[in-house]
Order: C-alpha cells, then structure tokens, then sequence
C-alpha cells in the first residue's frame, strides 16, 4: 500500500513498515504544491501537525484508505469528512501517556515548590527562603477532565501523594478505578484545589471551556493544560487572574504556538502572562520525550501493519 509520512517519525516507523511491504514516501520537509501532487495515489497518510487534513485534501485523495495521526490529537484532521469518506482513522496516544503525565506532574510540582523563580533568584546570587516558601500535594483534590489515555496515566502517577483524584469524562461510564473516582463536573468544581486537562480539541469542547465554565470553580484553582491551548485561552487566563481565582499555572499549549503570528493582542497577553511568578511554560513537548519519540512510531506501525492485514484478508 502507498504510504506518505508528511512529518518527522523515529525510524523504527520507517523501516517497519518497509520490511513489512510498504511502498514508503517518507517526506518530512514536503512543501504543499508537492503534497496535493501526492494526494491521488496515496492509500495511507502518516501525520503529525505539518498540514491540516481539511475536506479539499480528503476529496483529493481518492485513494486514501487510512489516516494515522502520530500523537494522540485528531484537531487537525477533519474527523466528520474522513468518516464520510469511509477513511479508518488511528492515532498513538498509547505511546506518549506517560510522557504526558510526567511533564503534568513537573509542571505542577514546579509551581507547587516555585521551583523556576528560586533557580532564577540563586542565580542572582539572592538566598531567599521566605518567598519560596512553596505548597504541597498531600491532602489537596486534584479534579482530572478526561479520563482517556493520558488523563489514566496522570492519575497513576498521581497514587503514591496523598492526595485525592476526582475524574470526569462525559464519553465514559463506571469508570472509577484504584487511581481516580468518577465525578460530575459540578463535584469537580465544587471540591478541586488542582484541576489538570486531558480532554481533545473539538467544537463542543471550545464552546465549554469559556469563562463562564473556569468561574465555576469554589476556590482559587492550580490548572495545568498539556491538553490543547484553545481550552484556556490567554485573556480567560488573565481574567481569572485578576479575579483571584488562579493560584497558579502549567501551560504547555497555547492558543497560537508560533510567536511570529501572534496578534497584537495576543502579545499584550502574554507578556503580561510572562510576568506572573507563580506560572510556568514549556513549549508543547510533554509527549515529545526521547523514549515516547520511539513508542508512538512502535504503536502506530502496529496499527498501520494490523490495518493492511484486515483490509487485504
């Protein structure tokens, strides 16, 4: 079957799938003009974030018979019009949950302890304890929105602090495990001291996660999103800052990943984002480690090969 990778893959991915038959395009740095040439021929579609899998790509691809996602998010790929098309879908989120968890737990633990604003301080040569006075786990309630894949793995990772673990997932039922409990949202709101997102970018959940959702919460929450930025966008972000209602911040995904675009606007709020010290940011990696580099190419090459198999039995 022709296959096209359009992003950067371990090589493992590479050369599974030609030991195994493929007849392999694997074309990282692909420009559009030579991508929508491709389109025709091409039965499967290996993808990361480089081009957006719209309507017009899909009807180009006549041929296509299957689009794996190398991650765990489908928000780039136009999910209701590949159905339509008859096109299986698969992504990897097996193979970085537990890099998720890690970066979620470092960035919460990294607010917690004031970790960033002490290295800064030390470095200059200031030794100030008082101020870096910081928080900890035990006894707070932690809420989890999505209980998926990376939203298991975080609550797992979360069992040896003393803390309890409150899960909401609206796609699941009985889903109470030793790690988490299954919670309304309202419980969640009501009791969180810590609430982390796991959920995946969709139109319903952009129209959830508005002000009006965050002021919901009781009390003055920690939030960390390794999820998608467009569910804590900038200005809701400041707004419950200045409301009082943040204690503190993980963002490891924004509303606009590429500084270059940013708005006037967007450059405002994130400056002024910038200047809180009870914040931290890292640059969409926390699936990206150097081992779940290798587990999404293993996970997505078994899928890619299984799908051959069936399609051809």
């Amino acid at each position: 079957m022709k296959t096209l990778i359009i992003d950067d893959v371990h090589f493992y991915l590479i050369d599974k799938l030609r030991s195994e038959g493929f007849e392999l395009l694997y074309k990282p740095d692909i420009k559009e003009d030579e991508f929508l040439q491709l389109l025709p021929s091409i039965e499967i579609m290996v993808v990361r974030s480089k081009f957006k899998i719209t309507q017009f790509v899909i009807e180009k691809a006549q041929k296509l018979k299957l689009i794996a996602r190398a991650g765990a998010g489908m928000d780039n790929i136009d999910v209701e019009e590949a159905e339509k098309h008859k096109i299986t879908l698969v992504n990897a989120a097996e193979g970085n949950r537990n890099a998720v968890a890690e970066h979620a737990l470092s960035l919460l633990l990294n607010v917690f302890n004031k970790i960033n604003q002490g290295d800064s301080q030390v470095r200059n040569q200031i030794f100030d304890r008082e101020t870096n006075r910081g928080e900890e786990l035990a006894g707070k309630t932690i809420g989890i929105i999505g209980y998926g894949n990376t939203g298991k793995a975080f609550a797992k990772i979360l069992s040896g602090f003393d803390v309890e673990v409150l899960a909401y997932d609206r796609y699941l039922k009985n889903y109470s495990d030793q790690y988490a409990r299954e919670s309304s949202m309202e419980e969640i709101n009501n009791l969180s001291d810590i609430i982390s997102l796991h959920v995946p970018l969709d139109a319903s959940n952009k129209e959830l996660f508005n002000q009006q959702y965050y002021n919901r919460f009781k009390k003055p929450i920690f939030i960390i999103n390794t999820s998608r930025g467009e569910l804590l966008q900038f200005d809701i972000l400041l707004n419950l800052i200045n409301k009082s209602k943040i204690s503190g911040f993980g963002l490891d995904v924004f509303e606009n990943e590429k500084f270059e675009t940013f708005t006037n606007k967007q450059k405002v709020q994130f400056s002024k984002l910038s200047e809180y010290p009870f914040g931290i940011f890292s640059p969409h990696v926390a699936g990206w480690t150097t081992r779940s580099y290798l587990k999404i190419s293993e996970v997505l090459a078994k899928k890619i090969i299984q799908f051959k198999n069936n399609f051809h039995e």
